[in-house]
């Protein structure tokens, strides 16, 4: 018998751990998620971003994905987001308050938080980490995983203390080395998770092990929608 749910095939399974468990550790244990409220996902065709918006989903969250490409923001909806921001075209801090009283006919909890969105999950980093920032509501909380992007990007902390803005740092490896026990507890969630049905983790992009150069330039080009998996 396999110890894979039935949403899980090998590809599958083979790209799940590292971006479905940060997406629950950051979401769930982390900044502590509400039913109701709106996350707006940066990076959102990406293998985190999309693990971020199925698992924001099954949580009772209100999704809205951001990204650079059409095949990119196509993704984010199939896995779940119920609006996406072209991050080329649009301006993310306008377009995301303008979705998120559109999303919530301004009823969330908490009341003034509904000019904003609750939560920022960034993976990104870079030109895109302020104006995340300020789309935020009273109250938000701005949710830093990576800098996938690059650079490194500096907040203007004034922007944190006037609304009463919380930025919490997420390091799911680091924590997961010295959290055994409570890592297995996590992973677990998530496989009860996918046997219910209630996540649904996308296929990744398979490339043959003789051309994982190839794999390794598409995704240091970024060009790569979810996760890649080498076939042998």
């Amino acid at each position: 018998m396999s110890v894979l749910p039935a949403g899980l095939d090998t590809a599958r399974a083979a790209t799940f751990t590292q971006s479905y468990c940060t997406a629950l550790f950051a979401l769930r244990d982390r900044a502590h998620l509400q039913n109701g409220e709106v996350v707006l996902v940066l990076g959102a065709g990406g293998g985190v971003g999309l693990a971020t918006i199925d698992v924001a989903v099954a949580l009772g969250g209100i999704p809205i994905g951001a990204a650079s490409t059409l095949a990119k923001r196509t993704a984010a909806t199939q896995a779940g987001a119920r609006a996406v921001i072209d991050t080329t075209t649009e301006l993310v801090k306008d377009r995301a308050r303008a979705l998120a009283a559109e999303l919530t006919h301004d009823s969330r909890p908490g009341g003034n938080r509904s000019t904003g969105v609750d939560l920022v999950v960034d993976p990104v980093g870079g030109g895109l980490a302020e104006p995340a920032l300020r789309a935020l509501g009273e109250g938000g909380c701005y949710i830093v995983i990576g800098f996938a992007a690059g650079p490194i990007p500096s907040l203007p902390l004034n922007q944190v203390l006037l609304r009463n803005r919380t930025v919490v740092g997420v390091d799911r490896g680091a924590w997961a080395l010295h959290h055994g026990p409570e890592q297995q507890a996590l992973l677990n969630s998530l496989l009860t998770l996918v046997a219910e049905q209630r996540l649904h983790p996308a296929a990744p992009t398979t490339y043959p092990f003789e051309a994982v150069a190839d794999a390794l330039n598409d995704l240091l080009q970024r060009r790569v929608v979810g996760k890649i998996a080498l076939t042998p």
